[in-house]
């Protein structure tokens, strides 16, 4: 079976990204936050599969935003209208084009600050953030930010370094624990891996000092 390959959504289906705060969930002080891993395996080359072939073969999708030279995860606001994992699946689809399967469980969660509230005090601006592993079986060529967006896969081990915030690296961590341990595990055929100079977005290096991490 053939791999499905990028497919472009036609105009009147397209769905533009949600805006605002309106629907935004809280818990205490905390804006509550989902996001995913979205993640494919290149094709294996024929026979048995060890722990260290999957991790060799796996590759996540990470994106890049304005006024940055590093790379995330796709993630955003939960709302109220919307479970965790729904939340997450589709800010996986409004910031980076993609679709696919969401984990049952969420590989942790995480407290981080917003971006605009890096220097304040105490609490403010704090976020609690559920990430979740995304298969990846659908990318499509054109999605609601890909203005601001870009998109690029990468080798696990090259995400390490790429990720600017240790939360980040734990949560590839987990997400690998997920894949290798988990009894229920079984990869699907994933989309073609296109080229990723041409899924990249280069974006403005960021300036110096500067920290942002929602």
């Amino acid at each position: 079976m053939a791999p499905p390959a990028a497919a472009a959504p036609s105009t009147t289906t397209m769905v533009c990204a949600r805006q605002g705060r309106l629907r935004q969930r809280y818990e205490g002080c905390y804006r509550l936050v989902s996001g995913c891993i979205p993640y494919m395996l290149k094709e294996e080359d024929g026979g048995e599969s060890s722990c260290q072939d999957v991790l060799g073969r796996l590759q996540v999708l990470m994106i890049s935003t304005p006024k940055r030279g590093d790379l995330i995860f796709p993630k955003g606001g939960w709302e109220d209208d919307e479970s965790v994992d729904e939340a997450a699946c589709r800010e996986a689809f409004e910031e980076a084009g993609v679709k696919g399967i969401v984990s049952a469980t969420p590989l942790g969660e995480w407290i981080f600050k917003s971006k605009s509230k890096q220097n304040s005090c105490g609490l403010q601006g704090a976020c609690k953030g559920f990430m979740f592993g995304l298969q990846v079986t659908e990318l499509v060529e054109i999605w609601p930010e890909q203005v601001t967006h870009g998109r690029r896969w990468v080798p696990v081990e090259e995400a390490y370094s790429l990720c600017r915030y240790d939360w980040m690296r734990e949560a590839l961590d987990k997400l690998k624990e997920q894949l290798l341990f988990e009894s229920n595990f079984r990869p699907l055929p994933s989309p073609e891996l296109v080229d990723s100079s041409s899924l990249y977005m280069v974006m403005p290096a960021v300036a110096e000092g500067a920290v942002a991490l929602c």
